[in-house]
């Protein structure tokens, strides 16, 4: 995991050739996000570029991938949505319309939906991860961070690549791209790219034999480059994706308050998969499901970015444009047992987006003002239904006694919001220099719709709208002694929106804010083969938004009150003589609620050992977790990782691994047992030929070597189903061979 200007781990050396990634004439890669195209060594914050030679099959090739290579972030999914947590702050609101603290963007342009971010990674130039707010660039919802995907872009002399891999699991995977020069010049370019994926399940629905957590997806892209003049160059990417399997599957991890044995779906024979294993005297196998209902996961999405770029000599103006549609449907067993106990959960999810924005960069004699406004209107569609069969058991009544029911909940939310910044950097000495910029945000959600829950005769319009706004500083000093040294430190300001919730009885949910505090250093040593970066940082949050189920069943978003976060990263790169490089990384995390008061779903059951709450002032029936750690926050990780390249005749053998050691996270704010992870280590290894000037390749690779069993979510589900644990799971150890030729 190479942390420092980029990573250089080597794991999916059958990568498309890695000469695609825009450097500068040290190697130094350039980072994109930034709006200033900027080398990363030069960067004053916590950046991390992962270039095409790490990205691919054995090597980061989705999203969740990311946290093995990049310090202090925390991946995992709800039901197929993206939960991604940098330095302990993410999603914790897996309602309808539920957006993350991370903003994550392809080519600039931002994709809104988190569960639209989970479709894979293919032929990109790099990834670029920064990691603290960027509410200066981003605004409403960059609090967290930034990621942004940077897809490769046809050059005038025709090249491309295939790559085939075959791997456990029957899986099967096609990746193709080829490009270059319509005209015979630089006039007009064009590259076309594809990706089909389709594998067997990493575990069996036991009930109906199905597999579960497989993949069966393709996707594709289009990039036209026109370079209208030496000053004017417009491109259009078009793409568009697929996939219709059982994936994200709903997963049972046992019961948390109330024992096996007295959970409701007993009353009509149903079993757990645990119980479905200890009927048989077996260990269970909780990649498996034991479920009446299949885990249906369906997701399409289309995508038009077109960017204009004017080179106007001290003055740099671009504008993005981007439309994106995204369409999912999810199944799930809310009763993670074989009967169905209102346990059928249909979720539906339609996005239709487009947003613009425009910026300018103007840099002369030691002085660059950045300046730029974006605007993005989203209209978001959702439903959660379940069928509320077999339910009047729980009653007291004949089973069927709300069959003709439903929990439902239903609408429409309309989102516009509007950002203007400007930013301003004065080098006052030639080693030190100043950065001073804001940014005004306003965002307006409007939600139409109803919630009805017939089991207890609710049905209610959830009409409500509400507008925000906030104006994000920022102050940045840095100071290089030398050519190779920086040093810096900022302030810095982050805001995320509040939220409406799709057919929710919640309240709009106020916005987020943070102050954050850092500072850092960035060293290169030995002419630039060993670099070494370090950051500690403070942040200073207010109004966390967290969802849970409440005491009626109801998913419900708060805000938490306050939190804060401290800690530090350090990340060394080094290449070594005989074409060995290395590289290492350390975080620490201390992220803490500072004032939170919430029902706890266990107080009704006291004889539970272990847990034990102080109750809040004045609010006897809540309990007091300030002082408990913030949702996916693991206190210390470590990583680090090799690429040794041994010459073979005309060729070269490429040998390379990378670990990463993880303390132990929750994943609620009560901090117990309900729904932890303990440290583990996921580790990788590779082994590939390459022939000369690389012009084909055959690897050998595996993923998770120790084929550790990794919770990557868990949630305590509904009073209805007596609060068990359900959630996700990271993949299994996973293996295969890659083929690749390029040209």
């Amino acid at each position: 995991m190479l942390m420092a200007p980029t990573i250089a781990y080597g794991q999916a050396t059958n990568a498309a050739p890695a000469a695609a990634v825009s450097q500068d004439d040290t190697g130094d890669i350039i980072v994109t996000a930034t709006r200033e195209n900027t080398a990363l060594s030069r960067v004053a914050g916590a950046v991390t570029a992962v270039t095409a030679a790490d990205l691919g099959p054995g090597g980061v090739s989705n999203i969740g991938d990311l946290q093995v290579v990049v310090p202090n972030v925390s991946i995992g999914d709800q039901f197929g949505v993206n939960r991604t947590f940098i330095r302990g702050v993410g999603l914790n609101n897996f309602d309808v319309g539920g957006e993350g603290a991370v903003a994550f963007l392809q080519n600039g342009a931002i994709l809104p939906r988190p569960a639209q971010q989970l479709s894979g990674f293919f032929d990109l130039e790099q990834i670029e991860v920064l990691r603290g707010p960027q509410s200066i660039l981003y605004g409403r919802g960059a609090t967290a961070g930034a990621i942004n995907l940077v897809t490769a872009r046809p050059k005038e002399k025709l090249d491309g690549f295939l790559r085939a891999t075959y791997g456990s699991y029957d899986s099967k995977i096609l990746e193709g791209a080829v490009g270059g020069s319509v005209t015979g010049g630089d006039g007009l370019l064009v590259r076309i790219a594809g990706k089909y994926e389709k594998r067997g399940g990493y575990g069996t629905n036991l009930f109906t034999g199905t597999p579960v957590d497989d993949r069966d997806a393709y996707a594709v892209r289009g990039t036209i480059v026109a370079n209208l003049s030496p000053s004017v160059h417009a491109t259009l990417v078009l793409d568009h994706f697929h996939e219709d399997d059982h994936n994200y599957a709903f997963h049972y991890f046992g019961p948390s308050v109330v024992p096996e044995s007295q959970l409701p779906h007993t009353l009509l024979g149903g079993q757990t998969v645990i119980g479905y294993y200890a009927a048989r005297g077996q260990t269970p196998n909780l990649r498996n499901i034991y479920s009446d209902q299949e885990a249906i996961n369906r997701r399409k999405g289309y995508g038009a970015t077109g960017t204009l770029d004017f080179d106007l000599g001290a003055t740099t103006i671009k504008t993005i444009t981007a439309y994106r549609t995204f369409d999912r449907f999810q199944r799930d067993d809310l009763d993670s047992s074989q009967v169905n106990l209102a346990g059928q959960n249909n979720y539906v999810e339609k996005s239709r987006s487009i947003s613009q924005e425009i910026t300018a960069n103007y840099q002369h004699d030691g002085f660059s003002l950045l300046g730029g406004a974006m605007y993005l209107h989203e209209n978001l569609t959702g439903q959660v239904l379940v069928p509320t069969t077999n339910l009047g058991v729980l009653f007291g009544l004949p089973a069927n006694t709300f069959d003709n029911g439903a929990y439902e909940q239903n609408g429409v939310v309309k989102i516009d919001a509007v950002g203007v910044y400007l930013q301003g950097s004065y080098e006052i000495s030639p080693a030190v220099k100043i950065t001073l910029g804001g940014r005004y945000n306003y965002e307006h959600r409007k939600g139409v719709g109803y919630f009805r829950f017939d089991a207890i005769g609710l049905n209610i319009p959830t009409n409500v709208a509400k507008g925000w706004s906030s104006v994000t500083p920022k102050a940045l000093v840095e100071y290089r002694p030398s050519a190779t040294t920086l040093l810096y430190a900022s302030v810095t300001k982050g805001f995320k929106s509040g939220v409406i919730n799709v057919g929710s009885t919640d309240p709009a949910v106020d916005p987020e804010t943070v102050w954050s505090y850092e500072a850092g250093f960035k060293q290169r040593f030995a002419n630039n083969r060993v670099r070494l970066s370090g950051a500690i940082f403070y942040y200073d949050y207010k109004n966390l938004q967290v969802s849970f189920v409440n005491a009626n069943s109801i998913v419900q978003t708060i805000n938490a009150a306050t939190a804060r976060n401290y800690g530090g990263e350090l990340e060394l790169e080094a290449r070594v003589v005989g074409g060995l490089s290395v590289n290492a990384n350390a975080s620490y995390l201390n992220a803490k609620f500072t004032k939170f008061c919430n029902a706890y779903y266990g107080a009704a059951y006291p004889a539970r050992a272990g847990i034990s709450y102080a109750a809040c002032p004045g609010q006897p029936g809540l309990v007091d977790l300030s002082g408990n750690r913030l949702p996916n926050a693991p206190r210390f990780s470590l990583g680090g990782g090799f690429s040794w390249d041994v010459p073979l005749g005309d060729g070269k053998v490429t040998l390379n691994g990378d670990a990463k050691w993880q303390s132990k996270v929750y994943f609620t704010e009560f901090n117990n047992r309900d729904a932890e992870q303990d440290a583990y280590v996921m580790a990788n290894l590779g082994l590939t030929y390459h022939a000369a000037r690389d012009r084909w390749s055959l690897g050998a690779w595996v993923k998770n070597v120790g084929d550790q069993f990794v919770i990557a979510n868990n949630i305590i589900a509904a009073a209805t189903y007596q609060f068990p644990r359900v959630g996700s799971v990271m993949p299994p150890r996973t293996y295969g061979a890659t083929l690749s030729f390029n040209f």
